[in-house]
């Protein structure tokens, strides 16, 4: 069972999709959509596609543990999702974005480029903690 994660954002949301056994993270890309119902639509599209089972959705906390105007938009995301008949489950995703910057700079990645794949990174570190998660 493939297992995908989705990192929100408001012009490029990441993602990243498991391989078949859902214990590695594989494949990772970019969706640039701006309409959140497109968007949604488009996420079931790629979810149908590769057989996935599970979406995890980065749900972005704030440092102290609440939630503010980006979780309530990524709520609003899995709504969406779950009407499309997806299984989705919210995943703390505070701090992947500032990790996924860090990994993309140590590799000197920059420009265009990091701006076109950090989405991406964010989404694949979304995924490796979720399967981590599921590891007894």
């Amino acid at each position: 069972m493939r297992i995908m994660a989705v990192d929100y954002g408001d012009a490029r949301t990441g993602v990243a999709v498991s391989d078949m056994t859902g214990t590695l993270a594989g494949e990772a890309f970019v969706i640039e959509e701006r309409d959140i119902a497109k968007l949604a639509v488009r996420i079931g599209e790629h979810a149908q596609e590769r057989d996935v089972a599970t979406i995890v959705l980065g749900n972005p906390k704030n440092m102290d543990g609440t939630l503010g105007e980006r979780a309530e938009k990524s709520a609003a995301l899995a709504e969406l999702l779950r009407t499309l008949g997806l299984a989705v489950a919210l995943w703390d995703e505070r701090r992947t974005t500032i990790d996924a910057h860090r990994i993309l700079s140590e590799h000197n990645v920059r420009g265009k480029k990091r701006k076109s794949t950090v989405d991406a990174v964010a989404a694949t570190l979304i995924l490796e903690g979720y399967l981590a998660s599921l590891k007894p």
